[in-house]
């Protein structure tokens, strides 16, 4: 009853949003503005007021980087790997499946399913690997799609470094850390402010995804998008959960929002870079309709194993 408290209101509003926008209670017009607040001022609000929270303090040792990131890393090549063996995928496209197996939607679902689930423990392990997750994913991606453009090394370099320093996400991460390090607090009229914004960033996140939901198609190719939504909600989290768990040693608020992260459905960051480059868009976002849907049913599956339920 535990773990159906935690994912009901989580994913009863993506659900309300998605059946919002499907009668037509959100336009398209209302939903590409929320996702865009949410995207540019909401969460980077939230990032800011968490970690300059006073008390916000904690070590991130390097087998939690190892755990994440080898689940994801196993994900992404059983994902490319299943996709170079079927016709017609092109080697750019078997790359975007592998990303879209590993890629975490951690905006909309990850942040407050997690600190629904972990509060202040969680915090600051989830917040130390949205910081890390962000340009690390996207930044593989870019080099391997990119890897045949003919493009120097450095230009491919400078033109990713453009586009994370355009991102509010990873700006407000840069700005947090910073004001950490410094020992800087918001405090008077600053601080509410930036507490009435963070405030906002949970509900209107998962209102933007589930009225973003209603642009997805399923029918694109079910089989493919199953593949890739049980690789991202099945085995990216199984992978990252044995390592956490059972190979290294860490605080257990730790592993667990490692795996939680990893349990997330495929990110819209996998959408958005298969729109860039023009290929397997119907795929991804076929996956991305999938996994989230089938979402529920696995995060409480994996919030039971973690032994929150």
């Amino acid at each position: 009853m535990n773990a159906l408290a935690i994912i009901a209101p989580i994913f009863g509003i993506v659900l309300i949003g998605w059946g919002a926008a499907l009668t037509g209670l959100l336009s398209d017009k209302v939903s590409d503005g929320l996702s865009e607040y949410v995207f540019a001022v909401a969460v980077p609000a939230l990032i800011i007021a968490t970690l300059t929270r006073p008390g916000m303090t904690g070590e991130v040792a390097w087998s939690y980087w190892i755990s994440y990131f080898g689940g994801a890393g196993l994900s992404w090549f059983v994902g490319t790997l299943i996709a170079r063996r079927r016709a017609g995928i092109e080697r750019r496209g078997a790359i975007l499946h592998g990303f879209a197996a590993s890629q975490s939607n951690t905006v909309f679902v990850g942040v407050p399913m997690i600190l629904q689930a972990y509060g202040e423990d969680g915090a600051f392990p989830l917040f130390m690997l949205l910081a890390v997750h962000l340009p690390l994913m996207m930044g593989c991606a870019t080099f391997l799609i990119e890897s045949d453009s003919g493009l120097p090394v450095l230009a491919r370099i400078r033109g990713l470094a453009l586009v994370l320093l355009k991102n509010p996400i990873f700006v407000a991460l840069i700005i947090g850390m910073a004001m950490k390090s410094l020992g800087v607090t918001p405090s008077g009229i600053p601080k509410s402010l930036i507490d009435a914004f963070a405030g906002t960033a949970s509900t209107c996140a998962l209102v933007a995804l589930g009225a973003g939901l209603k642009r997805y198609r399923v029918l694109f190719d079910l089989k493919g998008a199953l593949v890739i939504a049980a690789l991202k909600n099945l085995l990216h989290p199984l992978a990252v959960w044995l390592l956490a768990f059972h190979v290294f040693r860490m605080p257990t608020a730790y592993a667990g929002v490692a795996t939680l992260f990893a349990a997330m459905p495929v990110g819209i960051n996998a959408y958005l870079l298969a729109a860039r480059y023009r290929t397997e868009t119907g795929m991804v976002a076929a996956s991305v309709l999938v996994s989230t849907l089938l979402a529920p049913l696995t995060t409480l599956l994996w919030l039971t194993i973690l032994g929150r339920a």
